[in-house]
């Protein structure tokens, strides 16, 4: 690794979180997540890795160009955007140190890591209290730091399963089908966490004191199924897998369109929608129809209707059908494929989309910001960073170390 003292880019103006300085003991999408959202409004994150045991994230497909490499997984570098990278081997006996001196510059520690790995290395919150007494920690493990489940190593999949949401993806006649996406629950704690951190820096802003934060990555995931869980609290009742189906509209579905698997969901809640579906389709005959006459009716009648709405559905593109629909107030959304969710204009037009000069990939683009701030939006100024790429920028420019110090921890492998 090349000692680099400088960063290519600078931040550009001030930010709400400009003059925050974040460390990050982070794996796989959870951690970087959250810290991103600071980032991207301006949070100075170091972002503590090493190459002896690479973020899963960074050898997870797919690869830029189709090329593998730790520096060019597409996984890791949408989510990892405005961040500094440092290599630190915390087995290394000299390390501990220098990610105190960090702590001691930091406003907030982030880690998401298994109970106890923090404490291993002398990194609990008690110990680091002592170093900077208005320190905050926010701890994101899968289930927290007491109960059954504490030492339960935790990611997406599993997650996901224990969270009971594969209750609600599949059909009444199969099993339960996973979340398609296998870190799903690492994109819900990160929402969490910054709401809880927000608050605990207004709390040290009043009174200067820190704190620990906690989250428990299954628990945050329970938002998402929280009707049935209420359902099964007040009733008793389990989740029955529907397919495309929902117990309060008919018809309710995704249909085929014209084309090679080209689809678009449609949901009718009222009898207003069934109106308006009924007139677009050129079937007000429905309206009068007995079978169709009432929700209730509907519902005996849906794999009929189901039917006859595909067989429409068939003859129109999926964005035609969208439209149509919707203009006659009747919920209705193309299922858009990733070409097109990648160039669609709407998102263009809100710059989720950021492409940034990466030093190993060239023009790579990431994620943005999903809200808009007025005065302070948020910023692109740096590409997710290669493992190790800020170290010594950090160590000699943000931890004042001197040069020949530097070089001989980097001889000793404490930044591997």
């Amino acid at each position: 690794m090349r000692p680099k003292k400088g960063l290519k880019k600078g931040r550009m103006g001030s930010n709400v979180f400009t003059g925050l300085t974040i460390v990050g003991f982070s794996w796989a999408i959870v951690g970087a997540l959250t810290m991103k959202l600071l980032a991207d409004y301006g949070a100075t994150v170091i972002r503590i890795e090493t190459a002896r045991r690479p973020d899963v994230s960074r050898i997870s497909s797919p690869y830029k160009d189709g090329k593998p490499g730790i520096n060019r997984s597409g996984y890791f570098s949408h989510f990892s955007a405005n961040m500094l990278d440092m290599a630190l081997n915390m087995a290394h006996p000299l390390a501990s140190g220098i990610a105190r001196k960090l702590v001691s510059k930091a406003d907030v520690v982030c880690e998401n890591f298994t109970p106890g790995i923090m404490e291993k290395w002398g990194l609990g919150f008690d110990a680091l209290a002592k170093i900077k007494p208005d320190v905050i920690m926010l701890r994101q493990s899968g289930f927290g730091s007491t109960g059954p489940y504490r030492d339960r190593a935790a990611f997406g999949m599993t997650l996901a399963a224990i969270s009971g949401i594969p209750n609600f993806i599949g059909w009444p006649d199969r099993e339960p089908l996973p979340v398609g996406v296998g870190a799903y629950t690492d994109c819900i704690s990160p929402r969490y966490a910054l709401a809880a951190l927000i608050a605990a820096l207004d709390r040290r802003d009043k009174t200067g004191e820190g704190q620990l934060i906690e989250l428990a990555q299954f628990e945050t995931a329970l938002s998402f199924i929280l009707p049935a869980i209420l359902d099964y609290a007040a009733n008793g009742r389990e989740p029955l897998l529907r397919g495309n189906r929902n117990p309060g509209a008919v018809p309710h579905g995704v249909y085929p369109c014209k084309g090679e698997d080209s689809w678009c969901s449609i949901a009718v809640f009222n009898d207003h929608q069934w109106e308006g579906l009924c007139r677009t389709m050129g079937r007000p005959d429905w309206l009068s129809n007995p079978s169709f006459s009432t929700f209730l009716n509907r519902r005996k009648h849906e794999e009929e209707l189901d039917e006859a709405i595909g067989e429409w559905t068939r003859g129109l593109e999926a964005e035609e059908v969208m439209t149509r629909l919707q203009a006659a107030g009747v919920p209705a959304g193309m299922v858009k494929t990733p070409a097109e969710i990648y160039g669609d204009q709407q998102l263009r037009r809100r710059n989720l989309f950021w492409a940034l000069p990466h030093s190993e990939m060239g023009t790579f683009t990431h994620l943005g910001a999903s809200f808009e701030m007025s005065d302070t939006p948020a910023k692109p100024y740096m590409a997710s960073p290669c493992l190790g790429e800020h170290t010594a920028y950090v160590c000699t420019e943000l931890l004042g170390m001197a040069d020949d110090e530097f070089a001989e921890l980097l001889k000793q492998g404490v930044f591997e």
